[in-house]
């Protein structure tokens, strides 16, 4: 899933390699609450249930997942804050 007109730049890395259910989740909720909106968060994650979650936590928030990409240690996404 990538939206080609999205800034490839994060504001905050967050690295949840070695984290599992929930903690992504949680994690990444709380980066978030320190962001500005339009502000980007880049959260890794090797969870096989994070992508899943990433999304539903993102639609029931109203955040933006701009990207999603395999890497060699698992996901990577790209959410930008939009509220």
């Amino acid at each position: 899933m990538v939206d080609s007109r999205s800034p490839k730049q994060a504001h905050q890395i967050l690295d949840c390699i070695g984290l599992y259910c929930p903690m992504p989740v949680v994690k990444t909720r709380q980066e978030m609450d320190k962001l500005a909106i339009g502000e980007i968060l880049e959260v890794l994650a090797d969870d096989p249930a994070a992508e899943e979650d990433l999304k539903a936590w993102a639609k029931r928030t109203g955040q933006k997942i701009l990207e999603i990409e395999e890497t060699d240690e698992g996901m990577r996404f790209l959410i930008l804050k939009e509220r």
